[in-house]
């Protein structure tokens, strides 16, 4: 079972350089919507999120912040940093979507294998059948 602070998200958004207060009013911006909280970095361009990842992805989060705007550090290495992120945070949401398994009953195993063709039946009649 997923506890709360296995969906709650921290996470890092580097902005461009200029305009110099863009981190705060990215932060500002963000800190209008429920259930985040945002800290501005001035020195760094940067805001530190915490979201839970059922409510927001961080790609959500950034393509809002472009659509007002804010120009992201587009650098080699903050683009790796945010496809690993977005491809972290889909593949988790994607799990929380899958029912748990029941891995203690045989059954669901013993349906399977009568039906899938597994090589250890013989169409051949028994009369035609050679035995020595």
């Amino acid at each position: 079972m997923k506890t709360s602070q296995d969906l709650t998200k921290h996470r890092e958004i580097v902005l461009y350089a200029l305009p110099t207060d863009q981190a705060v009013q990215a932060a500002r911006y963000l800190g209008r919507l429920p259930g985040i909280t945002v800290q501005a970095n001035a020195a760094q361009h940067s805001i530190m999120l915490s979201y839970c990842v059922t409510d927001y992805t961080l790609q959500e989060l950034e393509n809002l912040l472009m659509t007002a705007g804010f120009h992201l550090d587009n650098s080699i290495l903050q683009k790796i940093r945010r496809a690993l992120a977005h491809y972290c945070e889909d593949v988790q949401r994607d799990n929380l979507d899958i029912p748990e398994h029941n891995i203690k009953t045989r059954d669901v195993y013993a349906k399977v294998w009568e039906h899938h063709p597994h090589g250890d039946h013989d169409d051949t009649p028994e009369e035609l059948r050679r035995y020595l």
